[in-house]
């Protein structure tokens, strides 16, 4: 029997997305690098923690907003910065930005969005995030093409900066590869049956052609559009050090967040040198695989810098509950990027505002069921190794 309830989980919208993008396309969105053991163990990381549950605390979490970088949330769940996000949709960021407005949150535009921070800015009803790769320009520089997009960011008026750290070279994505979005984009006969297999999604590509380096036309040196993944590899630096972190700390007044932090060290000189806050991240898996989960390395940056700077975590959340572990944890929100990509790519921006509602409630009434009434009460007391015997506990413990 058909069901006509609709998508309710993340899960779902997973589902409708990958019915609608080409092989081609989704191997780019939902990929990960090599064997693809980072990616699930950011999945089954979850898996290793339950929740405490108190009875007849009289407890309803009706309220999950928090401030992150300055910026006031209806949700602790901020978009992650994705790249060529035009591909699964052709209005892109900008559809995003749109649905994650109407879910009270905000987006994190990429370097390396299908449209220009202008252009998201102009359609946008609040400032969002913008996320820095400190790329190289074509003569083997950088600061100019930096300093001109920290300059546009702030011009447009995005309240926060994500840099990400953890992309010296691109990873090994085979699945791209194999499906040649790795390579290039030329017509063949192949890709061309495949993409007539979807006749909505190819319409709305070649009507639109938003899959462009439109944020770095004519800058420092770079000429042309990007005719595949591969085109940006070659902007990025492996020489970046944490010198080039200082230097756009100085260039950026406002909230800046380090994206690409497994280890409390690094975490430790990040803020140091001035980052507000730490998204502890592995790249959702498509960078180094066999990195740690990012959930297993967030408790150690926690402890090591929550004091003194905000901590988010990103990969790997896909429910509610997963939320509210990674508040227990240390996190004080969380990023996704899979998951609002497939409403994306299934309703456009009302399919990532639903995404967001559906995350929001789950989320709520995780911590309702737990006998938790605010984000504020959550800490490690509130999570557990699944499967371990529980110890008593009297009323001085809770």
């Amino acid at each position: 029997m058909r069901n006509h309830v609709g998508p309710i989980t993340t899960a779902d919208y997973r589902e409708l997305a990958k019915r609608k993008l080409p092989r081609m396309v989704w191997a780019y969105l939902d990929g990960a690098a090599e064997d693809h053991v980072t990616a699930r163990a950011n999945r089954d990381a979850f898996a290793r923690y339950a929740l405490r549950r108190r009875a007849l605390t009289g407890s309803w979490a009706s309220d999950v907003s928090v401030r992150v970088a300055d910026t006031s949330l209806a949700l602790p769940v901020v978009l992650a910065p994705t790249g060529l996000t035009g591909v699964a949709h052709w209005e892109g960021e900008r559809a995003a930005a749109r649905g994650a407005e109407s879910a009270g949150t905000v987006a994190t535009v990429s370097t390396a969005s299908s449209w220009s921070i202008e252009e998201v800015a102009v359609g946008s009803g609040r400032p969002h995030w913008f996320q820095l790769y400190p790329w190289a320009t074509a003569d083997g520089g950088g600061h100019e093409l930096i300093a001109s997009l920290l300059s546009r960011a702030e011009s447009c008026g995005y309240a926060a900066l994500v840099l990400t750290v953890d992309v010296p070279a691109a990873g090994n994505r085979e699945d791209e590869r194999r499906t040649g979005m790795g390579t290039d984009t030329t017509v063949t006969p192949g890709r061309l049956l495949e993409a007539l297999g979807h006749p909505s999604w190819l319409y709305h590509f070649l009507r639109h052609q938003r899959i462009s380096m439109r944020n770095l036309e004519g800058l420092a040196g770079f000429a042309g559009h990007a005719q595949s993944v591969a085109e940006f590899a070659r902007l990025l630096r492996p020489q970046l050090s944490w010198d080039d972190l200082a230097w756009v700390r100085e260039r950026w007044t406002r909230p800046l967040l380090v994206k690409g932090i497994l280890d409390a060290d690094d975490a430790d000189r990040a803020v140091s040198l001035g980052a507000d806050g730490i998204i502890v991240s592995n790249h959702g898996g498509r960078q180094l695989d066999g990195a740690p989960a990012s959930l297993d390395a967030l408790p150690a940056i926690a402890a090591r810098v929550g004091d003194r700077s905000q901590v988010l975590l990103d990969g790997g959340v896909r429910r509610g509950s997963d939320i509210v572990k990674a508040l227990c944890l240390g996190a004080d929100a969380v990023c996704i990027g899979r998951p609002y990509i497939y409403g994306l790519a299934a309703r456009g921006a009302s399919g990532v505002e639903h995404v967001l509602k559906i995350l929001r409630n789950e989320t709520r009434l995780t911590m309702t069921l737990m006998g938790v009434s605010s984000l504020e009460e959550l800490d490690q007391s509130w999570v557990l190794p699944a499967g371990a015997v529980v110890e008593p506990t009297t009323e001085r413990d809770r």
